[in-house]
């Protein structure tokens, strides 16, 4: 019915993703609840991180575009921030942030060692941060087969894309067709 419910509905499936997630991760990993400001836990360091990865990536990406940083659809706009970099950020959060985390776990990259727990909360130490941008940036390098262009472009690009489709929609040219992973 509105974009505050469906902000909602969307809030309350990332809190049950999260419920998800818990149950696999190690026990140190686990999110427990979500917290941003500051991060209380590993978990929610890396999320925060990563997502302030995405969050300028998408900023970059849009600046590409004619849209406007503060036209949004979902989220509203403020003076501290971008509100259309956030509604595209969503889309690929899971796609990019959340399977770089999981690697880094899963491939036990990571542990207490890179994190600074002295400033009220959690947050990724100097080593921790290097860590997460190598691997966020070999994420964002990496290619696949982009089929309506035919052509091998970027995880980056992808986005820079997806504005396309949005700048597209606005237009006229084309109807929107929300972002949908297929590899």
């Amino acid at each position: 019915g509105s974009i505050t419910e469906l902000m909602g509905i969307e809030g309350n499936i990332r809190n049950s993703y999260y419920k998800c997630l818990d149950e696999v991760l190690p026990d140190k990993f686990k999110i427990v609840k979500r917290e941003k400001k500051p991060p209380n836990n590993f978990m929610n360091s890396l999320i925060s991180f990563g997502n302030s990865l995405m969050y300028a990536s998408t900023i970059t990406e849009i600046y590409n575009t004619h849209l406007d940083q503060a036209i949004s659809f979902l989220h509203e706009p403020s003076e501290r921030r971008f509100s259309l970099s956030l509604d595209i950020s969503e889309l690929f959060k899971p796609v990019i942030i959340d399977r770089i985390i999981m690697g880094l776990i899963n491939r036990n990259m990571i542990d207490e060692s890179y994190f600074d727990m002295r400033l009220n909360g959690v947050l990724l130490n100097e080593k921790g941060r290097r860590l997460f941008i190598e691997e966020y940036e070999n994420k964002m390098s990496s290619t696949l087969k982009y089929k309506k262009l035919n052509k091998i472009i970027s995880l980056r690009h992808l986005i820079r894309l997806e504005c396309y489709k949005i700048e597209k929609h606005i237009l006229g040219i084309d109807s929107y067709s929300g972002f949908k992973v297929w590899w």
